[in-house]
């Protein structure tokens, strides 16, 4: 088994991200339409926090209705993404390897982390990224 590997190497990197002047509405949308469960949310090229589609759900009945319908927006109207996303943000570099991210994300509450270089996103790891790297390797 390789010990070294960068988690460059198995981040995802077509990031699909929100704005603060985004809403929820669009939030949901993206989850949905591109099934994940993590979006950062960026200023400029800079991340400023992360949505998770739990977060959504904390706020909504969104787990009680089919991935046909909507949630009632008025809902989704009430607060805004600042509102709703983490702002304490823990990120990693692209050069960071996949053990030492498995062990940080097995210790903590979150299933996703931003991979940031010189203050820029350029990636996201998630815990399905690491099964999915586990799973190749057997």
């Amino acid at each position: 088994m390789k010990k070294r590997v960068p988690v460059s190497e198995i981040m995802s990197r077509d990031l699909i991200t929100l704005t603060t002047s985004d809403d929820l509405v669009t939030a949901e949308e993206l989850f949905k339409k591109h099934n994940i469960r993590h979006i950062p949310v960026i200023n400029g090229k800079a991340i400023v926090g992360i949505l998770s589609y739990t977060d959504l759900l904390r706020i909504s009945f969104a787990d009680a209705v089919d991935d046909d319908e909507r949630v009632d927006t008025m809902v989704y109207n009430m607060f805004t993404i600042s509102q709703v996303m983490a702002r304490d943000v823990i990120s990693v570099p692209s050069n960071t390897t996949v053990r030492e991210v498995a062990k940080f994300l097995a210790k903590k509450e979150f299933h996703a982390l931003p991979v940031v270089d010189n203050e820029r996103l350029v990636g996201i790891v998630t815990t399905t990224d690491l099964i999915n790297y586990l799973l190749d390797l057997y």
